[in-house]
């Protein structure tokens, strides 16, 4: 069974179904967020979520504003300090997924947060990387989610904040990074994937009521698209379900903070 839906909440659901139930996930806020708590809820009750600020296995009943949010060290099954997050869980290679968003990305999966325009001079200065770099290098893999236009999914980058592959190919390797990088990116009109060779972004499946041109003209290179390219399943209404509930429990906390 199926419902209505919006694009962010395809993007979403579609963003979660990447997840599985063995996955140790370090999530991002905002939209990664929200995709691995659906998961969560849903099809993954066993995944072991971690957030940047040192907690483990997570389970928040609503959406955290920040890595800092009290809600994620009340609901976790412990709270490390951030230097051994970082230096024993990431960098040790114990997390499999890092599920990422960004202010802008290019065809290969090069994520910028940190300033537009010239660096001394920018015409927008971001939010900066965070734990984003560090995330990007030494997840096993890393899923990111952003929703598809020309602002965000941009030719060039003006700073690469957080490591994808590079300038395609064989660079992550090259540069002695041993982790996938980024494996697919979740848009609310699409799902990218790295072609094998050479890393440049590729649709390998289009949400239902999305066309090529769309795609497209969103976009702000020549996309790519595989050979076989599929149709993203319709959210269930269990999914439409748990995704607007979670949503609706976290307006209303941060509405009453």
């Amino acid at each position: 069974m199926s419902t209505e839906f919006t694009p962010t909440e395809m993007m979403t659901i579609a963003a979660a179904r990447a997840l599985t139930n063995d996955d140790v996930c370090f999530v991002g806020i905002g939209a990664p967020s929200a995709a691995c708590n659906v998961a969560r809820l849903t099809h993954a009750p066993d995944i072991t979520l971690i957030y940047e600020s040192g907690t483990i296995g997570t389970k928040p009943d609503v959406l955290p504003l920040s890595i800092g949010d009290g809600e994620l060290c009340d609901t976790a099954l412990c709270t490390v300090s951030v230097p051994e997050m970082f230096r024993y869980w990431l960098q040790g290679g114990r997390i499999t997924t890092g599920f990422l968003g960004g202010a802008q990305i290019d065809r290969f999966a090069n994520l910028n947060t940190t300033v537009v325009g010239d660096y001394d001079k920018p015409k927008v200065r971001l939010p900066g990387g965070g734990g984003a770099p560090e995330i990007a290098s030494n997840c096993g893999q890393i899923y990111i989610t952003m929703a598809l236009n020309k602002r965000g999914f941009v030719d060039h980058l003006d700073f690469i904040t957080s490591m994808g592959h590079g300038e395609g190919g064989d660079h992550r390797a090259r540069l002695g990074m041993k982790t996938k990088g980024p494996t697919r990116v979740i848009t609310d009109l699409c799902i990218f994937e790295p072609d094998p060779l050479t890393k440049e972004l590729t649709v390998v499946s289009i949400h239902p009521g999305v066309n090529r041109a769309t795609i497209e003209e969103n976009c702000g290179w020549p996309v790519r698209f595989a050979e076989k390219v599929a149709e993203t399943p319709v959210p269930t209404t269990t999914e439409i379900s748990v995704l607007r509930d979670i949503n609706a429990r976290t307006k209303k906390a941060h509405e009453a903070a």
